[in-house]
């Protein structure tokens, strides 16, 4: 089975389109005021609205207050919600609502979630996540690797460390928040063409 892609922080129009065209598994929009990608709950929902039934429209938070989940959920209405294991931890959410808790570099808990999404202390700032310890967290969980990736380096990437899945955001941005169609793509195809592990994270979210 391919290797599951999530290309995150999207912003425009034609990042969405040029996602959607090369075959990604999930979309993420970022709900977080401190990231050059932040958008409203209602610009996200026009920006993901074509990606319904195409793709996984993820909304990706930081330390969000409960009333910021509860517009996102009501505006937004995510297909999963992505955000630190701590803070899913602390908030009121939908039983049946699908969670991707967010586990850092050097802070993993000894119990882990079903599934998460790996990445290094700083998100969306092209930081490598630490790879040895990812791989060693691959056995136990399904595991979406995120963190300083992009076209150059996925494909080494999945097969040092076999995960379930990888993200990218700055990684095929031109400038902070922009993306660059032609990164998208080629990402894409660097990640569809290396051998992959174990997804389950399709399977689960639909």
């Amino acid at each position: 089975m391919s290797t599951f892609v999530k290309v995150c922080g999207l912003t425009t129009t034609a990042a969405v389109e040029a996602a959607l065209e090369a075959g990604v598994d999930a979309l993420g929009f970022v709900f977080h005021e401190g990231s050059a990608r932040n958008l409203e709950p209602a610009r996200a929902a026009s920006l993901a609205a074509p990606a319904r039934g195409r793709a996984l429209r993820v909304a990706v938070t930081r330390h969000p207050s409960q009333a910021l989940i509860d517009l996102i959920l009501a505006v937004f209405s995510p297909d999963v919600l992505q955000s630190d294991a701590s803070d899913l931890a602390a908030l009121e959410l939908p039983e049946l609502l699908p969670t991707l808790p967010v586990l850092r570099t050097g802070a993993v808990p000894v119990e882990l979630p079903e599934r998460c999404l790996y990445e290094s202390a700083a998100s969306g700032a092209g930081v490598r996540a630490d790879w040895q310890e990812a791989r060693a967290l691959t056995p136990r969980t399904s595991l979406i690797l995120a963190g300083g990736l992009d076209p150059g380096n996925v494909a080494a990437a999945i097969a040092a460390v076999q995960p379930a899945g990888v993200d990218v955001s700055s990684g095929v941005e031109s400038a902070p928040g922009v993306k660059d169609v032609r990164l998208i793509q080629a990402f894409v195809a660097a990640a569809r063409g290396a051998p992959s592990g174990s997804n389950t994270m399709r399977e689960s979210s639909r």
